[in-house]
């Protein structure tokens, strides 16, 4: 099953790659453009070809930053929470919590097209841009059980792309943890307030994670004295 069965108040592990074992971002304002998407399609309203309505309200500067809410819009209501994300160069990890019905849904199908079309249009490709459709893991309410995957997927994964890679990472936790932090895209750095793109909604996270000392100390604990591959077991979406 690509996606398990979700309802409203479910947590799901979010992930897609690129097909054909390509780049699904072969420039970094690709990646921009992707947090774009995350931004401003996550919501119920959706003007008529909403890409080219944000390509004219950032070029005419009736935005005054690229990532503040449209002053042409309605009031954010949002179809997803997205706890946390990271972006790779091949593919995508998401944190998403179901508040409506089919938001999850609805909202990835959104992303997909949009970030295809952006794809083909910019590269002068066609066709899918996806290896399959969006899969999905189930963590249901478990509170304990996302705490970690919140940590594999804005920790985890950065430190996998620290120079070095991941072993390297562990060994310079506090260094790596810096990199991580300053990562533009993964979504530590919005999580605990070093940059405000208004893309994440903490949720419950925030009340158990109140500060970036104690997020720090968890994540330590679950990728050096805990296996957090091992706590996570099925959750964990293998990305080949």
């Amino acid at each position: 099953m690509r996606v398990e069965p979700y309802t409203v108040g479910d947590f799901v592990h979010v992930f897609n790659r690129a097909n054909r074992g390509m780049v699904l971002f072969p420039d970094v304002s690709d990646k921009w453009h992707f947090l774009k998407i995350l931004r401003f399609f996550n919501d119920q309203y959706i003007p008529q070809n909403p890409s080219r309505q944000l390509d004219y309200l950032l070029k005419s500067g009736r935005m005054s930053r690229h990532f503040e809410w449209p002053k042409d819009w309605p009031p954010h209501r949002p179809l997803v929470k997205i706890l946390s994300y990271r972006l790779r160069d091949t593919h995508f990890h998401l944190l998403l919590k179901e508040i409506i019905k089919g938001g999850i849904s609805k909202f990835m199908q959104r992303l997909g097209d949009a970030i295809t079309k952006y794809i083909n249009k910019k590269y002068n490709q066609r066709g899918r841009i996806f290896q399959s459709a969006y899969r999905g893991k189930t963590v249901g309410k478990d509170v304990r059980i996302l705490q970690y995957l919140d940590a594999y997927i804005q920790v985890f994964n950065a430190f996998e792309d620290y120079p070095g890679g991941i072993e390297r990472a562990l060994k310079e936790f506090d260094k790596a943890f810096k990199f991580a932090l300053r990562d533009p895209f993964s979504s530590l750095g919005e999580s605990f307030g070093k940059r405000n793109l208004g893309i994440v909604d903490r949720d419950v996270l925030r009340e158990i994670f109140p500060s970036l000392k104690i997020y720090k100390e968890f994540t330590y604990d679950a990728l050096l004295v805990r296996n957090i591959r091992e706590i996570l077991g099925k959750l964990i979406i293998e990305e080949h």
